[in-house]
């Protein structure tokens, strides 16, 4: 799932962006809402976070704009300002939710995780990707192949992701570097190679039927037979 985050405070930003990296979330920062209104118009993404003292156009004429151009993608709004009166403009504004700095990453991952889940009822999307009898549930995070159960880490758990939801198309390593790292790694290195080794380990090794493939000089794909 793919996150982005206006904020121009750049601690809080990283902070953000670590925690979200690490429990298994892409994410993407901009600093301003007008960077976030140009790639807003090509890129889809699950959920926005945008602070409120944006420089230039502030959080909520952004929102507003968003709104406007007919967006349904949750905003959480962050926001030093912790009044009743600054949560309901907020809120009246296009928010989904009002979280006040400081907070703490848990209650920030929590309702991140509720806003998604309200989104996905709404739209009739569903939370869980099949590929023949692998499963993924993107909201607990549980991979089962077979009815058993398989424990991933955060980036083995984003590669699946990506992986299932292109099942059948071939994803070169480009493509997985810029979608699980999210540009933060040089593309020649071997560094797909060993998360795609270690993933299979888990997803196909003891499965006769193998669903992870190479197609050399190219990249990979789940297949499906």
């Amino acid at each position: 799932m793919k996150i982005l985050i206006v904020e121009d405070d750049s601690r809080i930003a990283t902070f953000i962006s670590r925690g979200l990296t690490q429990a298994g979330y892409t994410v993407d920062h901009l600093e301003s809402a007008e960077e976030c209104l140009r790639i807003t118009k090509n890129i889809p993404y699950d959920l926005i976070i945008i602070d409120i003292m944006l420089p230039g156009m502030d959080g909520i004429t952004l929102i507003e704009t968003l709104r406007s151009r007919g967006s349904i993608m949750p905003i959480l709004i962050l926001s030093a300002r912790q009044s009743v009166d600054d949560k309901v403009e907020g809120l009246r504004h296009g928010g989904d939710d009002y979280l006040t700095k400081p907070f703490s990453f848990t209650e920030l991952l929590a309702r991140i995780q509720a806003l998604i889940r309200r989104s996905s009822r709404i739209s009739g999307s569903s939370a869980k990707l099949t590929a023949g009898d692998l499963s993924l549930d993107l909201y607990s995070h549980e991979v089962k192949r077979s009815g058993q159960k398989i424990d991933l880490r955060p980036r083995e758990f984003a590669l699946l992701e990506y992986l299932m939801r292109n099942a059948g198309n071939v994803l070169t390593k480009t493509m997985i570097m810029e979608k699980v790292w999210n540009y933060d790694f040089d593309p020649q290195t071997n560094i797909v190679d060993v998360l795609i080794s270690r993933l299979r380990n888990k997803i196909d090794k003891d499965y006769e039927n193998k669903m992870i493939k190479t197609i050399r000089g190219v990249g990979y794909v789940l297949q499906v037979t």
